[in-house]
């Protein structure tokens, strides 16, 4: 039996120890590893460190860049010598050499450092996963400090579902769909949450990364249920969004309870209790209510009244923006061309004389999508003139059907900007375009691509208006296996919330905000 007491710098020697009632062990004092190799990748025009690049050895060693696109190579039997490495990454790319290979040849010597340029081929630019453990797992072991406090785990945190947010009370609050765990494969199920400091507060700039001080279960050290509604399956919350009642601002939003495959039993309205740091449950909705507050709201002004909108993926839902009025299913509207009263299976299409459909802000009706809008289109119940979506790529005018958006108004381009996920693009749910228009409304007509994944998703994408200056804005979404055609996890990011920083000047967007 071999033990090993300690790792320092002396030379290895063997010690004998007698043991009462066992036998003799050699026990081996080893040598302290050597420092590793220190690989940077960075981006070749604004020489930022790159997250998500996978670099791998021609025996299949696969490492991937830290949040700072650092790598602390220390592979004991390829030290003191030159390794080839291929380069890959979504939205990134590294020449080719004469043979075709995409990667490079490193002199490895301990405690040396390469930089590795690669070039960007994504219109926005990676900056940092928000979420999960690892995040500068290599800038730590590079004896390097990281931007922010929780560079390795944070609340037990090793991935999280889509986010939301929305600024609370001076402080940006954050919640997240199943969480996982390092002690077993279920996690959190109801809704784990986090605050973090606005910007000019907050010591890191959103350039940098994000200071999450989660709600914390004090029993197991695990981000705690900040939303556990009766009932069996997992809590999903939505429609986030501030609101005041007698003065005070109130944090509420919609839950979902669900129960396999992914099927929604119960839908209701909940509001978030500062001293306990979870969300009570205000009311229930009727199973069969149509309209309901659901992906990231955002307030517009409509002839006088503020309205809250809910783009899923087009504004084409809202309800007045009240305490009151948010609990209130008979209070939301739908901008469609059906009569009031409309559902799936019965509806009826109003026309003006000369049968153009009649479009405007109706009650009690299914909310207009771009599926129902095929529908009535092949059952010639409106014309192709009637139609509202129409979305198309700027380059090739390929129709492009956007499944989840995040739309807010950008003072820097004076326009309502939406980022959308394709549906079923290049890639199943990985496609990122971006889209802005002169009236909140539309139309969201032109898209450009700015995000794209080979395989994998990048889904429920949410823009962070809190955070935009300058020409910047800023967004995430959940980097994931799930919904894609990749059967592979990328180690610790997957599962996990990336951030992208998008210059509006880019000159790849002028085809969009031609106008």
């Amino acid at each position: 039996m071999m033990i090993c007491l300690t790792r320092t710098a002396v030379t290895a020697t063997l010690v004998l120890i007698s043991f009462t009632g066992l036998a003799t062990l050699p026990i081996v004092v080893s040598q302290e590893m050597p420092r590793p190799f220190h690989i940077q990748v960075i981006d070749s025009v604004t020489q930022r460190g790159v997250p998500l690049v996978q670099i791998r050895t021609v025996n299949h060693i696969r490492l991937v860049t830290d949040s700072w696109g650092n790598i602390a190579f220390d592979e004991p039997g390829l030290m003191n010598q030159r390794v080839f490495f291929f380069v890959s990454s979504d939205g990134y790319e590294y020449p080719k050499d004469r043979f075709g290979f995409r990667g490079v040849a490193l002199n490895i010597r301990p405690g040396g450092k390469a930089i590795i340029k690669v070039d960007r081929t994504n219109v926005a630019e990676r900056l940092y996963r928000v979420t999960g453990a690892g995040i500068y797992r290599d800038t730590k072991l590079l004896s390097l400090q990281p931007p922010i406090k929780q560079g390795l785990v944070n609340a037990n945190v090793l991935g999280s579902d889509s986010v939301i947010n929305a600024t609370y009370k001076n402080k940006l609050y954050w919640f997240w769909g199943d969480t996982n765990r390092p002690g077993y494969p279920l996690g959190n199920f109801h809704v784990p949450g986090a605050v973090s400091q606005l910007p000019g507060i907050a010591k890191t700039g959103p350039d940098n990364g994000i200071d999450l001080v989660y709600f914390v279960d004090e029993k197991t050290g695990f981000a705690k249920e900040t939303a556990k509604m009766p009932g069996k399956g997992p809590t999903w919350v939505f429609g986030l969004t501030v609101l005041k009642e007698s003065g005070k601002e109130r944090l509420l939003a919609t839950y979902n309870k669900v129960k396999p495959p992914m099927e929604i039993y119960e839908r209701g309205v909940i509001q978030f209790r500062d001293s306990k740091q979870r969300f009570d449950k205000l009311t229930s909705f009727p199973h069969d209510v149509k309209l309901f507050a659901s992906g990231h709201p955002v307030t517009h002004v409509d002839e006088g009244e503020e309205y809250l909108y809910f783009p899923t993926p087009y504004p084409l839902v809202r309800v007045p923006a009240t305490y009151k009025d948010y609990q209130n299913p008979s209070s939301y509207q739908a901008y469609t061309c059906l009569k009031e009263g409309a559902r799936a299976d019965q509806f009826e299409v109003e026309h003006d004389p000369t049968g153009k459909a009649i479009f405007k802000w109706r009650f009690d009706v299914i909310p207009w999508s771009e599926k129902l809008q095929k529908r009535l289109l092949q059952e010639g119940k409106i014309k192709n003139s009637d139609a509202i979506i129409e979305t198309r790529d700027v380059d090739t005018q390929r129709p492009i059907s956007i499944h989840g958006s995040s739309i807010y108004f950008n003072e820097f381009r004076n326009r309502w900007i939406m980022i959308g996920l394709e549906q079923f693009g290049t890639s199943p749910l990985g496609e990122i375009w971006y889209l802005e228009s002169k009236d909140f409304h539309g139309p969201w007509n032109r898209a450009k691509k700015i995000v794209s994944h080979n395989k994998y998703s990048f889904y429920n994408p949410k823009q962070h208006p809190m955070f935009a200056h300058d020409n910047y804005i800023y967004f995430e979404g959940t980097y994931t296996t799930m919904f894609s055609a990749e059967s592979t996890p990328t180690p610790r990011y997957n599962y996990n919330q990336i951030m992208y920083r998008l210059d509006l000047t880019h000159s790849k967007l002028e085809q969009v905000q031609s106008d």
